[in-house]
C-alpha cells in the first residue's frame, strides 16, 4: 500500500514494478503534480495542465498496480489497516507513507486565514487569479495604487519563494505593464522577506548573495533579518513593529510532514516528521516505511534530511528495493542519500546551482542548466512539449498566455 502520488509515492510503486505483489497506490487528487514548476503556474508562465499528470496514466503499463482514488484519515498501525474519509477501511502487508508535507504557519496570527500557500496546483491558480484580480482592481480606480492593492510580500527565503518573487516582478514588469497601459506601475512592489541573515541557505554563501543582488536588481525588495508577526487582509506586520500595506502575502517560509503523520501515535522529530530507523522503516514496525517530507530520516552527522524531490525518489527507490531484497531472502544496507545538488531560477537568463564536486553555476549557464533538468524530470512528453513551447514563446515575446482569471459562478446570480 503506498499513500501519496507525489515524487516519492511514485517512485515507490514503479521500483515495484515486475515484482509479485500487488500495490494499490491511494491520494486524494487523480493527477501527480510536480511541485517545482508550480510556481510558474502562479505566475502566469504555465497552466495547469502543463504541469499535472494523471496518477493512472503512469501505471497505465504496470499490471500490479491499482489506483484509488481517497482521502486517508487515520493509520491504524497496531492492526495494519487504513482509514478513509468514505467510511471504508484498507488493510496491508507492507505500507509506504508518501504523503509529503504542508505549509506550516508556525502560529503567526493571520498566516492561516490570510496567506497563500503554494503547495497544491489549486493553491498556484488561486494565487495566480488573485494577484491578476488586484491589477484588475486597482485599474479602475487610482486610489488602490497607494492601498497596498498591486503590493505582493513573499515570506521565506528559500528556492520557492526567490523563485517565486522573480516570476512575480517579471510578469508585473514586462508582462501586465502591456496588459494596464494606464496604471503606474511604479506602485507595484514584491517584497521577499527572510527571517535569517540570507537568502537559499541550504546553497553555498556566494550563490546566496549572487541571488539577492540579481532580484534587487530586478526590483524585488528583499529584507533579511526580518521576521513576520501577523498578517491580516491588507497588511503584513513584521517583528520590529514596522508595517507593509499589502492585498497579497504568500507563505514560503516553512513545512510540516502531512497531519497524517499524527494518527500513528509514533515518535515525532522536528516539523512533525515521523522518526524513522536506518532502513526507513518505523522502530517496530518493519513493514512500515515513511519516505520523502513525512521521513524524519538522517544524513550521517544525524542532520534531517531535506523535505526535497530528490531525498523522496531516492528514499523510495530504496524501500522497493527493500522490499525485493526481502521476497528474495536478502538484507539490505541501510539507507544513504546521494546529494545530487540543488538549483534555483531567479528569472530570464538568471538561475544558481550546485552540484557535486563543489561546483557553483550561475547566471546563463546556471538557467539552462535549471531548464534541461525540469524538462526532464516532468512526467508525459505532451507536458514536456507544452512546457517547452510555452518557455519558448514566453522567451521571444516577453508574454504569458496563461493569466486567465477563471469564471466564478455566484448561486444569487442564477435565474
Amino acid at each position: 500500500m503506498v499513500v501519496g502520488a507525489g515524487f516519492g509515492g511514485l517512485a515507490a510503486a514503479k521500483s515495484l514494478a515486475g515484482l509479485p505483489v500487488d500495490v494499490t497506490v491511494i491520494d486524494s487528487r487523480n493527477h501527480h503534480t510536480f511541485q517545482p514548476l508550480l510556481y510558474q503556474v502562479a505566475t502566469a508562465g504555465l497552466d495547469g495542465d502543463d504541469i499535472c499528470f494523471p496518477v493512472r496514466g503512469v501505471f497505465a503499463g504496470q499490471d500490479n498496480v491499482r489506483v484509488r482514488l481517497g482521502t486517508v484519515t487515520d493509520v491504524d498501525i497496531e492492526r495494519a489497516a487504513l482509514r478513509l474519509g468514505d467510511g471504508s477501511t484498507l488493510h496491508y502487508d507492507d505500507l509506504v507513507l508518501a504523503a509529503g508535507a504542508v505549509t506550516n504557519p508556525f502560529g503567526i496570527p493571520g498566516v492561516e486565514e490570510h496567506a497563500y500557500g503554494l503547495k497544491s496546483l489549486r493553491d498556484a491558480l488561486a494565487l495566480r487569479s488573485h494577484v491578476l484580480m488586484r491589477f484588475e482592481t486597482a485599474d479602475t480606480d487610482p486610489v488602490h495604487l497607494t492601498d497596498g492593492t498591486l503590493t505582493v510580500v513573499v515570506a521565506g527565503g528559500g528556492p520557492t519563494g526567490v523563485e517565486l518573487a522573480g516570476g512575480l516582478i517579471e510578469l508585473s514588469t514586462m508582462v501586465l505593464r502591456h496588459d494596464y497601459p494606464g496604471l503606474d506601475l511604479r506602485s507595484a512592489r514584491v517584497v521577499l522577506v527572510e527571517a535569517g541573515d540570507r537568502l537559499l541557505p541550504g546553497f553555498h554563501p556566494n550563490l546566496s548573495a549572487k541571488a539577492r543582488d540579481t532580484l534587487e536588481n530586478r526590483g524585488v525588495e528583499v529584507m533579511l533579518n526580518t521576521a513576520v508577526s501577523s498578517v491580516d487582509a491588507t497588511t503584513v506586520r513584521l517583528g520590529d513593529g514596522s508595517e507593509i500595506a499589502a492585498h497579497t502575502m504568500v507563505w514560503t517560509a516553512g513545512v510540516r510532514a502531512h497531519p497524517l503523520a499524527e494518527t500513528l501515535g509514533v515518535e515525532l522529530t522536528k516539523g512533525a516528521r515521523i522518526v524513522v530507523g536506518p532502513d526507513l522503516s518505523v522502530p517496530g514496525y518493519p513493514r512500515v516505511h515513511v519516505v520523502g517530507d513525512m521521513a524524519g530520516a538522517t544524513d550521517s552527522s544525524g542532520a534531517l534530511l531535506p523535505q526535497v524531490a530528490p531525498v523522496a525518489m531516492q528514499s523510495a527507490e530504496y524501500v522497493a528495493d527493500k522490499i525485493r531484497h526481502r521476497i528474495h531472502g536478502e538484507s539490505v544496507q541501510p539507507f544513504e542519500y546521494t546529494d545530487k545538488g540543488s538549483m534555483a531560477t531567479i528569472g530570464r537568463h538568471d538561475a544558481v546551482a550546485q552540484l557535486p564536486g563543489g561546483i557553483r553555476m550561475s547566471g546563463v549557464v546556471g538557467w539552462f542548466a535549471w531548464l534541461l533538468l525540469h524538462l526532464v524530470m516532468l512526467i508525459g512528453f505532451r507536458n514536456r512539449a507544452n512546457v517547452l513551447v510555452n518557455w519558448a514563446w514566453n522567451y521571444v515575446t516577453y508574454d504569458r498566455a496563461s493569466r486567465i482569471i477563471p469564471d466564478v459562478h455566484h448561486p444569487e446570480e442564477s435565474s
